[in-house]
């Protein structure tokens, strides 16, 4: 069985499987230490809104793009779930396929061919089984939270320097003990927030807030 997993055919499948191998150790190591993949991906991803709701025929469009996001459950459900999902469907779904040519025919497809219908059926596998996991995973409370309530919040600038001009990314937690992340600059000209300064959130401009220093030391972001 396992000359045939690292058969040189089946190297995409058997790197996808290895993959969520290494996924399943760092979620185990990361829950044990307080700091899992979820976390670290919400990091390099924050929180952001996608426009589902603008009508376009340009595939190439903002908005197509945001369909095909959204058809395949991103914002539904996390990102690492999907990820797992399509890396479980590809790898399966190409196993399979070459067992199958293998013990029929007795032969299998190079590689790259066999990659075709893998991928084929590993995208819609990630809607459906994402769909499942939407119905069946706990609820986030805090999704119904407007970025409204942040206002007046304390947040700590986890990612870059933020001045005049050029945001940087900040953590806060919300009434429910949720972290979001967001993009935040400073309201008056002149600041600097380095990573690790705490800010007061005072105003909101679409997806971007500003800030400025927290003078009292009693109020945390995180």
């Amino acid at each position: 069985m396992f000359e045939f997993i690292t058969a040189p055919e089946n190297i995409p499948f058997a790197v996808a499987l290895s993959i969520l191998l290494i996924i399943a150790i760092l979620e185990g190591v990361g829950a044990l230490i307080g700091a899992g993949l979820s976390e670290i991906f919400g990091s390099i991803f924050p929180d952001a809104e996608f426009d589902l709701g603008v009508e376009g025929p340009d595939v190439d469009s903002p908005s197509a793009f945001s369909r095909v996001l959204s058809w395949i459950r991103v914002g539904q459900v996390p990102i690492i779930v999907l990820i797992i999902v399509f890396l479980v469907g590809f790898g399966i779904t190409g196993l399979v396929l070459q067992k199958f040519l293998l013990a029929t025919f007795g032969f299998m497809l190079p590689a790259s061919l066999a990659s075709i219908p893998a991928l084929i059926a590993a995208i819609p596998t990630v809607r459906v089984l994402g769909g499942a996991l939407n119905m069946v995973l706990p609820k986030d409370e805090t999704s119904a939270v407007s970025a409204d309530t942040f206002i007046g919040r304390v947040a700590t600038i986890t990612l870059g320097q933020s001045s005049k001009g050029s945001a940087a990314q900040g953590k806060l937690k919300d009434s429910f003990g949720q972290h979001h992340y967001i993009m935040i600059e400073p309201d008056n000209d002149g600041d600097v927030f380095d990573q690790g300064s705490q800010v007061l959130l005072v105003r909101q401009d679409g997806t971007k807030f500003y800030a400025i220093e927290n003078d009292n030391q009693t109020m945390s972001g995180v």
